[in-house]
């Protein structure tokens, strides 16, 4: 089985997990996602009010090196067992996910272009873009409801951080893309690359 990894890169907020959702409800278990955020390093040991202060979206705060084997062994037709990551606590959680081979692999996150050795891997990349102020907002949101955090914080992290990260390590990315969507809602957008994965599935 040839497996084809598409990576879907795109700032905090920009509409790349909804794009990679929607991709994963079409096509539900023929293709596996893998989200790059789950390989954040373990930040056991470190005070939570330490752990509130890490430069999360700098590319040092990712465990690149484990998500790159973990590809190169769904390659190989192994399952693996990934890491889960628990944004409440700042910290990687105790449970693991269970991933299988298949012939589409999704690899998303806002760094997933800027690591050559990763990159490498992609067969197809693709970058989500969107305005900043539609990402803060929508960061906020997310945020709030879905991670626990309050809206203080989320602004002090965005402004020391999220957002001079984004400039340096994924805006620049972009131009590493062969395909740029603006929003993760763009339809014809996502016709087009559920076709082009609708074409992979039936290729031998």
């Amino acid at each position: 089985m040839k497996t084809v990894i598409i990576g879907i890169a795109g700032g905090s907020g920009s509409g790349k997990s909804t794009f990679t959702n929607r991709l994963k409800a079409t096509f539900k278990n023929q293709l596996t996602v893998i989200y790059h955020d789950n390989y954040y390093r373990s930040n056991d040991g470190v005070p939570f009010e330490e752990r509130k202060k890490t430069n999360y979206d700098h590319p040092d705060a990712l465990d690149t090196k484990l998500l790159i084997k973990h590809l190169r062994a769904l390659k190989n037709g192994e399952t693996i067992e990934g890491p889960t990551y628990d944004y409440a606590k700042h910290n990687r959680a105790k449970e693991k996910v269970t991933l299988h081979p298949t012939k589409i692999i999704l690899v998303e996150g806002i760094l997933v272009l800027e690591n050559k050795e990763l990159r490498d891997l992609l067969d197809i990349k693709i970058f989500v873009e969107a305005d900043a102020d539609e990402r803060i907002l929508r960061r906020v949101i997310r945020d709030v409801r879905e991670r626990g955090r309050y809206v203080e914080d989320i602004a002090q992290q965005y402004l020391t951080t999220v957002k001079p990260m984004h400039y340096i390590y994924v805006e620049p990315t972009k131009a590493m893309a062969d395909v740029v969507i603006n929003s993760g809602m763009n339809d014809v957008a996502f016709d087009l690359v559920k076709t082009k994965i609708e074409t992979l599935l039936i290729d031998k």
